[in-house]
């Protein structure tokens, strides 16, 4: 089946146990096993030490956001219909050298284009949630509230 998405592979060899994490409702980072530095996206080789060997670790899902955009036309056909729709770089709470890239939604299986753009405030707490779409669960962030 063909998705009208441009989604990642959750089989990919470096990724996959990430994607794993995400199906089981757990935001996992990867870690150098020799050096302990984490790294995000997942990748064969420690860029800090050069090192093979690696190991995951569960985040606690909470950070902030770093940055967003508001993507605009033209579009692929499937994110055309959504516009507009925000995506956002947050930093995690656990280590604010590591960024995850989302979309900020309202509620935890609501859609990419239900935040008002021009309601997002760099700094804004968030927690992770988790959407399926088609066979992979993608990380989303909703606001944190005192």
């Amino acid at each position: 089946m063909e998705s009208k998405f441009l989604l990642p592979d959750p089989e990919d060899d470096d990724a996959a146990p990430f994607w794993q994490g995400t199906a089981r409702g757990e935001l996992l980072v990867q870690a150098c096993a020799a050096c302990g530095k984490r790294r995000m996206p997942p990748r064969p080789m420690c860029p800090s030490c050069g090192a093979t060997t690696s190991r995951w670790e569960k985040l606690s899902g909470r950070g902030t956001i770093w940055s967003f955009v508001v993507p605009h036309p033209p579009l692929l056909p499937a994110y055309q219909e959504l516009a507009p729709y925000n995506v956002i770089t947050v930093a995690t709470d656990d280590d604010a050298n590591l960024r995850f890239i989302g979309n900020l939604v309202a509620t935890p299986h609501g859609a990419i284009n239900e935040v008002d753009p021009a309601t997002i405030r760099i700094g804004e707490s968030v927690r992770v949630v988790f959407q399926q779409v088609e066979d992979v669960h993608l990380p989303r962030w909703m606001r944190v509230y005192s």
